[in-house]
């Protein structure tokens, strides 16, 4: 995955199984990883071009695992938020609503949290689907399961999920 800005560095090299999307959608997946090392994450991801995408999952900053989202579009930003479940397990989903893109991780107990909302630009086909890299160690593993991609829940922010 690529990170231009504060670090200096572009890097572009994680893995990404995906498929081809048009048009709106919600892909959902649960994952599991044995986070460690710095960077060790595990998500989701929506590929536009080299220059326009999205990720989110889980990521280890700080020597903790936090829900981490990269968007960008020409330039790369990051954000973080503790993470709303245990992060032996998380549910998270990524939607397309033209040219907003959400993401949203399940809480403990039920329900979603908002975690993103952010702009790229629409009408042109995504790749979506699971990513995962750990770029200061080797051998880090997780599990993905659940994966669904699908039409994109309601447009509604605040519909009470």
């Amino acid at each position: 995955m690529e990170n231009v800005g504060f670090y200096g560095f572009v890097r572009h090299s994680g893995h990404f199984l995906w498929e081809t999307v048009q048009g709106d959608f919600t892909a959902e997946v649960t994952i599991a990883g044995k986070y460690r090392a710095l960077y060790d994450q595990a998500g989701l991801m929506m590929l536009l071009s080299d220059q326009h995408w999205i990720k989110c999952g889980v990521e280890v900053n700080d020597g903790q695992p936090v829900f981490s989202t990269v968007v960008t579009n020409l330039r790369s930003d990051w954000a973080t938020m503790p993470l709303p479940a245990d992060p032996a397990s998380v549910r998270l989903r990524l939607s397309r609503h033209g040219d907003a893109v959400r993401v949203d991780v399940a809480r403990r107990g039920g329900g979603w949290w908002l975690a993103r909302l952010g702009y790229l630009p629409g009408g042109m086909p995504a790749k979506v689907g699971i990513m995962a890299c750990s770029p200061e160690r080797a051998r880090f593993r997780v599990r993905f399961s659940d994966y669904r991609c699908g039409p994109p829940i309601a447009r509604d922010l605040h519909n009470g999920e």
